[in-house]
């Protein structure tokens, strides 16, 4: 075993702590109401874009988890950005505490907590995605493939099957108002070849049910690492073609919003690989 594959198992088991300890905060949602009441909402500046005290707790507790098995780790986060260690190990996390914010508010059953990681040479080795609500915990650590645990049982995950008929699309929106209208006006071209589309709010979950099977193919722009880095990885281990955009790494101060906001995150059999825009 070489020493990537070993650190890469060695690093999945440390994800899926993370992830557990992430998931566990937002376990903790009342299931009353569907307007946010008792979450602590506030806005981060577009419309919808909404953060909560369960975010911010959860990212608190992923951090705590990693931090206190690899303190030499840095860690990128989507609510408390980056924290370098004094003696980098040159190993970096990418946390999304929730992945499915509007969701949690809303009672919607699509959300997660996502956690990756990435070798000094930016690859990505293990990558967890824990969807409390849904019982599900999907994982890859790269060269050993990609599982789903539901409960105690557990599956390898071979990506949706080639050549069915009724192909399902996954994608999502931004929440900038000239991109979103562009992204519907594209719509209708986007979904040539497929029978109808889903939008369920998470892309990391999006990923993953690409690497599962549920959906046939999942395309979007305008993703952050945070939201792709775990769900690409494990879509990626499952078999299926995935692109990931070439954005600045968050270590750089992350990329332009406009750069951002035309980027594609795609996953797909090979065969649908040339139904998304280059």
């Amino acid at each position: 075993m070489t020493r990537q594959q070993a650190d890469a198992l060695d690093l999945l088991g440390v994800a899926k702590a993370a992830a557990a300890a992430g998931a566990a905060v937002l376990a903790k949602r009342s299931f009353t109401g569907t307007g946010g009441e008792g979450l602590g909402l506030e806005n981060k500046g577009e419309a919808g874009d909404w953060v909560t005290e369960f975010d911010v707790a959860a990212e608190n507790a992923v951090r705590l988890a990693i931090s206190e098995a690899r303190p030499n780790d840095t860690i990128t986060g989507e609510e408390h950005g980056t924290t370098r260690p004094e003696d980098p190990s040159g190993y970096r996390w990418s946390i999304d505490p929730l992945d499915g914010t509007t969701n949690f508010i809303r009672n919607i059953a699509y959300y997660a907590t996502s956690v990756a990681v990435a070798d000094s040479d930016g690859v990505w080795l293990a990558g967890v995605v824990h969807a409390p609500a849904l019982g599900r915990v999907y994982s890859a650590a790269r060269g050993h493939g990609a599982r789903v645990e539901v409960g105690a049982e557990s599956a390898e995950l071979t990506g949706p099957v080639a050549g069915r008929k009724g192909l399902i699309l996954a994608t999502g929106f931004s929440y900038d108002p000239s991109t979103r209208a562009s992204q519907v006006a594209g719509l209708g071209e986007l979904m040539e070849g497929f029978a109808d589309v889903r939008r369920l709010g998470s892309a990391a979950l999006d990923l993953c049910f690409v690497a599962d099977g549920t959906v046939d193919a999942f395309g979007e722009r305008g993703l952050n690492e945070h939201d792709f880095a775990a769900g690409a990885l494990i879509a990626e281990e499952a078999g299926c073609w995935v692109r990931r955009p070439k954005l600045a790494s968050p270590l750089d101060g992350g990329p332009a919003t406009e750069d951002r906001l035309a980027a594609w995150t795609c996953a797909a059999t090979l065969e649908l690989s040339g139904k998304f825009p280059l």
